[in-house]
């Protein structure tokens, strides 16, 4: 091991500022959550106990894939084997896990969250609960990493949400899409019966994205002589 300050500097302050700002964002509570961030054969990940609202690189640990703190003075997150379940799996570059209000309410009712909103796709489509396990376990790691097949979202019940992405910044983006879509439903199941997208409905939407080309910005045409 190494304490080396400087191994995997950028990725440790990137994986710290994420931390911070899904702190402000209200995703991650005190303690409660854990990030991290993957390059080649080492995970940057926050370290256990830290506040993460006001994480710092410091306090950022990495890890290589078998679990060995390569770097850096603090124990890793209590959940480092679900991050490296996820990597070895999924191959992922990121992986966000939080305690997120919304997603935890919804964690403790539903067995599924639906697809109620076209956006929900970007994670996959509806969302799947996976079932209880104590916090930090093997069995708990097995119980997402299931319920994340042919998805990259899914709630942990009674417990909070994790999300993964091919980069930090998306797996970030993904979180905060996961707790607004939770809130929707929330406030949707409060007047009714949340309408569902069907199939052909989802596929529409795929199909719509995938010929504008959505989620991205596009620059005006020029005009043409003819056009004038």
């Amino acid at each position: 091991m190494t304490d080396s300050s400087s191994a995997l500097g950028q990725e440790r302050a990137a994986v710290a500022a994420a931390s911070r700002r899904l702190g402000a964002e209200g995703l991650l509570i005190g303690t409660a959550g854990n990030v991290s961030m993957r390059v080649a054969d080492r995970v940057a990940i926050t370290a256990t106990g830290a506040v993460l609202a006001e994480l710092t690189a410091d306090q950022v640990t990495v890890v290589d894939l078998d679990g060995n703190v390569v770097a850096g003075t603090l124990e890793p997150t209590s959940e480092l084997d679900l991050h490296l379940g996820v990597y070895r799996r999924y191959g992922a570059g990121a992986v966000v896990h939080t305690h997120a209000p919304m997603a935890t309410a919804l964690s403790c009712v539903l067995d599924e969250l639906p697809c109620i909103h076209y956006q929900l796709l970007t994670l996959g489509g509806s969302v799947r609960v996976a079932p209880y396990a104590t916090f930090g376990t093997p069995a708990l790691a097995e119980s997402v990493l299931t319920a994340l097949e042919g998805r990259s979202a899914a709630l942990m019940a009674s417990h909070g949400a994790l999300t993964h992405a091919p980069t930090l910044a998306k797996a970030v983006e993904h979180a905060l899409l996961l707790e607004w879509a939770c809130g929707v439903y929330q406030h949707a199941a409060a007047l009714g019966t949340p309408r569902v997208l069907d199939e052909h409905q989802q596929l529409a939407v795929i199909e719509a994205a995938l010929a504008r080309n959505y989620g991205t910005t596009h620059p005006v045409p020029p005009v043409q002589e003819g056009n004038r």
